[in-house]
């Protein structure tokens, strides 16, 4: 029987997802729980073959989780299925040392095959993803720049983010700017989801 874990924040499609992995007879959904925070400490209280997690999740993300469940429970297999399927969180999951990454747009039938492949030490990658994710060219940001932009998108107002990273207001404003410029984008908060689709954030 595989064990699995599910962290879905969404209760209606936590329940389904649920029904579906518990109607296969080789797979027992141990606990379903709807934060990334609450990932790891279940999961050494409940000991799954295979954590299946969404990305989007309050308290801590899909795969920030993975990893830590990665290093505290490194047999614990990890299948990230997400609504979120972009290259750049692609290459942060794989960084996490996921064993799959699929869409949620996959099919009852594709998640179980994607659940007994992980457990049996396989990989799952959705491949449409991978080719876009090698698309992606490679990161024209200055480490600084990636700091600005990646304050400027947690909320942060250049004078803030000036404050943070012992910058001049002027600076920040020319690494802004910059950013802009290089990501071909139409304003900051373009370049900022530009960054952040390609994983540079």
């Amino acid at each position: 029987m595989i064990r699995v874990l599910l962290a879905e924040d969404v209760r209606m499609l936590r329940e389904a997802l649920v029904g579906v992995l518990n109607l296969a007879d080789d797979i027992e959904v141990v606990s379903a729980v709807e934060a990334g925070d609450a990932i790891v400490t279940t999961a050494l209280l409940v000991r799954p073959d295979v954590a299946v997690i969404d990305i989007e999740l309050p308290g801590l993300d899909g795969i920030s989780a993975a990893a830590q469940l990665h290093q505290w429970l490194p047999e614990c297999k990890t299948l990230i299925v997400t609504g979120a399927a972009r290259p750049g969180n692609l290459r942060r999951a794989l960084a996490a040392k996921v064993a799959g990454f699929m869409g949620k747009d996959a099919s009852p039938e594709d998640l179980v095959a994607a659940v007994r492949t992980v457990a049996g030490g396989g990989r799952v990658l959705d491949p449409q993803l991978a080719f876009a994710a090698l698309d992606v060219a490679g990161n024209p940001l200055s480490e600084r720049e990636c700091d600005v932009l990646r304050l400027t998108a947690s909320g942060a107002e250049p004078t803030e983010v000036a404050e943070r990273l012992g910058l001049s207001y002027g600076t920040v404003r020319n690494y802004l700017a910059t950013a802009v410029t290089k990501l071909g984008a139409r304003n900051r908060v373009d370049a900022i989801r530009i960054a952040g689709e390609a994983g540079w954030l």
